[in-house]
């Protein structure tokens, strides 16, 4: 477990999934968290499991005034702001040419917008506290051309590609921004769509199977903590190796 003792750190769609896993890491790597989402209920309810250092933020990431609240929150309840996690986020499972053009503009409002307006809103307070870390939930449709993914696909590359950009702009400053790209993960939402877990059931994937939350939020903490303090602008891939390319027994048919 890397330590994130004496760190502050907002998750955002925290309330439920790889987000509140990687809020119940960071508490237990020391660190005081605060949880946003628009999933009240469940974020309160993530948010009293953890206890005392954490809280929740009821977040709309879309809104400017939102992400304002959330980082003024953060500070006042803490004292400073060291780390945000932009993990929130919303998924398409469309052909490109059936995907509607509001459905799209949504996706890239949730999920490469609202990254962009939570960077530059705790910029300040990351400097204020002497740097931090930025870690950006992107994916491994963000890596490759992934069938069915217009708009998820489309906004994951944006994040890959607003990392990067953040990390050249403020590497000076001690701030480090990086991205996750999980590749197939089992939680309750997507194992209503079909994810399984099991050895085996992913011939296409070097490992043959898909990833946990735990997993995932390792990397994410690891990320926040100073043990990646020399890492920044990096693109790490959690993907049970999918990204890296086509299986022997997957090429072969078997």
């Amino acid at each position: 477990m890397h330590d994130l003792t004496g760190k502050n750190v907002i998750i955002t769609g925290g309330a439920r999934g790889l987000g509140a896993e990687a809020a119940r890491q960071a508490v237990a790597a020391g660190a005081h968290v605060l949880i946003t989402d628009v999933l009240d209920d469940d974020g309160e309810n993530a948010a009293r499991e953890l206890g005392d250092r954490a809280r929740f933020l009821h977040h709309d990431v879309t809104s400017e005034e939102d992400w304002s609240r959330a980082a003024d929150f953060a500070v006042t309840e803490f004292g400073a702001l060291h780390g945000l996690v932009n993990n929130a986020g919303i998924s398409t499972g469309t052909p490109l040419e059936s995907e509607s053009v509001d459905h799209f503009r949504k996706v890239l409002d949730v999920n490469l917008t609202g990254v962009f307006i939570g960077m530059k809103t705790v910029v300040p307070a990351l400097k204020e506290a002497g740097g931090g870390s930025i870690v950006n939930i992107s994916s491994a449709a963000g890596l490759m051309g992934l069938a069915l993914t217009a708009g998820y696909g489309a906004s994951k590359w944006g994040v890959r590609g607003l990392t990067k950009i953040g990390a050249v702009e403020w590497g000076t400053a001690r701030l480090r921004v990086n991205s996750v790209h999980p590749g197939m993960t089992y939680t309750p939402m997507t194992a209503a769509v079909g994810i399984e877990r099991g050895e085996g059931k992913y011939p296409n994937t070097p490992m043959g199977r898909v990833g946990e939350a735990d997993e995932i939020a390792g990397a994410v903490v690891f990320l926040l903590s100073d043990a990646a303090s020399y890492v920044t602008g990096a693109e790490l891939a959690v993907d049970g190796g999918w990204t890296t390319g086509p299986t022997v027994a997957y090429v072969m048919g078997q």
